[in-house]
């Protein structure tokens, strides 16, 4: 009888202290949190994200150059002897009012020249002259009366034709070839 009540009393011990040793270590295990992380290269693509980004690139497109020329520049005005205040390239723009920009679709306000027949009317040009600008600037030929490469700029008063302008050999640059639909 004590046989027996030593095997269950060893029994319960073992089965006691199997509980206790399975307690212990699940307390004791740390659970993990696993990210998977996908390496696919076939992602999906962000449709918004791809317009904004084509635009950028035409927008880009928009500025760089076609083609690069140097000549000089001066500076002119619509009341010179010579001039009726009539630009030459269609439409016909007037500007006896002082007038020396011109609002363009793809390139805003930009300045007026006038150039030779080298470059077609409507063409934009980008060229730097600190003493009109610190910024580049962009200008549309809508005139003529010059000869080669050269290029003269619209200005509103003699005064500032010959204070800032000047004459000075310039490059510039063409980023659009006459008028573009």
């Amino acid at each position: 009888m004590i046989r027996n009540s030593l095997k269950i009393f060893f029994k319960f011990l073992q089965t006691g202290l199997l509980v206790l040793l399975v307690i212990v270590v699940e307390s004791s295990t740390n659970i993990k949190e696993t990210k998977v992380l996908n390496d696919n290269y076939n992602k999906s693509i962000d449709l918004s994200t791809m317009a904004l980004k084509l635009k950028e690139d035409i927008k880009n497109d928009l500025y760089s150059a076609k083609d690069t020329y140097t000549g000089d520049l001066t500076g002119y005005v619509a009341t010179c002897p010579l001039c009726s205040g009539k630009l030459a390239c269609l439409p016909n723009y007037y500007v006896l009012d002082g007038t020396d920009t011109y609002q363009d679709i793809s390139y805003g306000e930009v300045r007026i020249v006038a150039s030779s027949k080298n470059l077609p009317c409507g063409s934009i040009i980008r060229f730097n002259k600190p003493s009109v600008s610190q910024e580049p600037i962009l200008a549309i030929v809508l005139d003529r009366g010059v000869l080669n490469n050269d290029i003269d700029l619209l200005t509103p008063e003699l005064s500032y034709a010959l204070s800032y302008v000047g004459r000075s050999s310039i490059t510039y640059d063409v980023l659009r070839s006459g008028w573009q639909k």
